[in-house]
C-alpha cells in the first residue's frame, strides 16, 4: 500500500473539516471532488473572479447528492478579512488555492496581483491562525525560482523573481515561514509546476497553454507557440497535485511540516512535443486537426527558458509518488475537452 492509499483509508475512517479557497477554480474544484469522494466535510470560499459556478456543478454531478450535502459554500473574497474569518470557523485544514495567477496578468496590473496574492494570503493566514486550524497548505509557485539557472530546481536554491506574480508567491513563502516561527502554525507550501487537467479554463487572455491548445485544435484554429517551441516545462497532471495537497495536509512527521515542496513530475516536455501529443489526441475525434501545423511567434515577456523540478524532497518527506505522466494526464484531460468541444 502506498503512503497516499494509506492516507485515503485513514481519512475515510476519520473525516476532517477542510476549507478550500478558490474552490470554484480548476485546482480547487478538483480538490473538492477528491475530498468529497473521501467522505470529508468541506467548506469552500470563492468570489468567482477566475473560478466558475459550472465547476462546482460538475463536481456535484460527479459525487452525488449525499456527498454533496457535506459541502458548505461561502461566496466571498480573500481580500476581505471578515470573509476569511467566517470561512475558517470550525475548520481543521486549510487548502489555500485562491490567487490571481498568470505572469502576463501581473505584468499588466501588478497592484491587483498583489492585493489578491499578498493581502489575501495574509488575511487567510491570520484567519487560520485565529481559528486554530491544524494545518495551512498553500499553493506556491515554480515562478519563485526566477532566474536561477540550475536544473532540476531544488527547493533551497532560488534566484531573483522575474515578474510581479513571482514576487507575490515568494512573499507567501516568507509570510508562512514567519507565522510558523512566531505563532507556531503548521504550514506547507507547494510549488506547482505547470498544472493541467479537466476543468482548466481554455478561455480568456490568461488561459493556460494546454486547455487553450485543445480548444484551438478542436475548433480548427492555428495554435500559437511562444518562441521556437524548444522552451520546456515540467507539466504536472491535476491528480498528482491533489495527492500532494492531501499528503501535505495529513503528514504527521514534524520534519515534514513548515516546509516548501516542488509538485511536479521531475521531467521536461518541450512546447513542440506537447503540441504533437495534444494534436494526436484531438485528431482521433476531429480528423482535420491531423494536418494542422502550429505558428511560432515571439517569446513571452518574463518567461524562463526551461523548467524542471526535483521531486526528491516531497517523495522522501511526504511519500509523494506521481500516478500520471504527461501522456497519461493528457489522455484523461482530452476526454473532458473533447466532450466539451462536441457540445
Amino acid at each position: 500500500m502506498t503512503t497516499y492509499e494509506h492516507v485515503q483509508q485513514m481519512l475515510r475512517s476519520q473525516p476532517r473539516t477542510w476549507l478550500i479557497t478558490g474552490v470554484a477554480g480548476f485546482i480547487g474544484s478538483n480538490l473538492l471532488e477528491a475530498l468529497l469522494m473521501l467522505d470529508q466535510r468541506v467548506v469552500g470560499l470563492d468570489n468567482f473572479e477566475t473560478g466558475h459556478r459550472r465547476n462546482m456543478d460538475l463536481v456535484r454531478a460527479q459525487v452525488g447528492s449525499a456527498r454533496w450535502a457535506r459541502f458548505q459554500f461561502h461566496e466571498g473574497d480573500i481580500r476581505d478579512a471578515a470573509s476569511c474569518a467566517r470561512a475558517c470557523e470550525g475548520v481543521d485544514v486549510v487548502l489555500h488555492q485562491a490567487a490571481l495567477g498568470s505572469v502576463p496578468r501581473s505584468l499588466a496590473n501588478p497592484g491587483r496581483s498583489n492585493d489578491a496574492n499578498v493581502t489575501g494570503f495574509l488575511n487567510m493566514l491570520t484567519a487560520s491562525r485565529d481559528a486554530k486550524a491544524q494545518r495551512f497548505v498553500y499553493a506556491a509557485s515554480s515562478s519563485t525560482y526566477g532566474d536561477h539557472p540550475a536544473l532540476p530546481k531544488v527547493e533551497d536554491r532560488i534566484g531573483k523573481p522575474l515578474s510581479p506574480y513571482a514576487v507575490t508567491k515568494l512573499v507567501n513563502e516568507l509570510y508562512a515561514d514567519v507565522f510558523g516561527r512566531c505563532y507556531g502554525m503548521q504550514t506547507v507550501g507547494l510549488r506547482y509546476f505547470n498544472v493541467f487537467g479537466p476543468r482548466q479554463d481554455p478561455e480568456g487572455a490568461y488561459a493556460a497553454v494546454i486547455p487553450r491548445w485543445f480548444k484551438a485544435l478542436i475548433e480548427g484554429e492555428t495554435v500559437q507557440i511562444n518562441g521556437d517551441g524548444e522552451t520546456s516545462r515540467d507539466f504536472c497532471y491535476i491528480a498528482n497535485v491533489v495527492q500532494a495537497n492531501i499528503l501535505a495536509a495529513t503528514a504527521t512527521d514534524e520534519a515534514s511540516v513548515n516546509q516548501i515542496y516542488n509538485v511536479a513530475l521531475g521531467d521536461r516536455t518541450t512546447l513542440t512535443e506537447l503540441y504533437w501529443l495534444i494534436r494526436e489526441l484531438v485528431s482521433g475525434r476531429f480528423p482535420g486537426a491531423r494536418t494542422q501545423a502550429p505558428a511560432y511567434g515571439p517569446f513571452r515577456a518574463a518567461d524562463v527558458r526551461h523548467s524542471q523540478a526535483s521531486i526528491d524532497k516531497i517523495s522522501t518527506l511526504l511519500g509523494y509518488a506521481p500516478t500520471h505522466r504527461v501522456a497519461d494526464g493528457l489522455a484523461e484531460a482530452a476526454r473532458y475537452y473533447l466532450e466539451a468541444g462536441r457540445s
